[in-house]
């Protein structure tokens, strides 16, 4: 199991984080004769069961007993859910989500993981704020 797959884990629980996972096969781009195959109350379901993320994280931070600002800190995000903030796993979690840039730079590269990583929770079901998108 990667580093995302842990953090994905401990935000979502056992029961949410397998099912989650996006399939393999990408879904067909939509024509202008059929804006979509899929049904709106479908579509509508689907938006309904994403896991909203903010509550779920402040009641980590909550309980952590710390001051911790997940909504802008990859380290603070993971000590909330009670991981190894380290460079190392940082690094390794820098690798999973295809960080190009130098991995001693750890300004730029600690704000690519927060963002990726909120990239990567929204495509595997979770709600995430659209300024934590940006």
């Amino acid at each position: 199991m990667g580093i995302f797959d842990k953090i994905k884990h401990a935000i979502f629980g056992e029961a949410v984080a397998a099912p989650a996972t996006p399939s393999a096969t990408p879904a067909p781009p939509p024509t202008a004769a059929a804006p979509s195959d899929t049904p709106a109350s479908q579509q509508v379901s689907a938006a309904a069961a994403a896991i909203d993320i903010v509550p779920l994280l402040d009641a980590a931070v909550k309980k952590s007993g710390q001051k911790l600002d997940w909504r802008h800190s990859i380290v603070d995000l993971m000590k909330a859910v009670g991981m190894d903030a380290s460079l190392a796993e940082r690094r390794e979690l820098a690798t999973e989500l295809g960080f190009k840039g130098d991995p001693h730079d750890t300004a730029t590269m600690n704000m690519f993981l927060h963002k990726a990583l909120m990239k990567r929770l929204a495509e595997n079901g979770g709600k995430v704020p659209a300024e934590l998108l940006d």
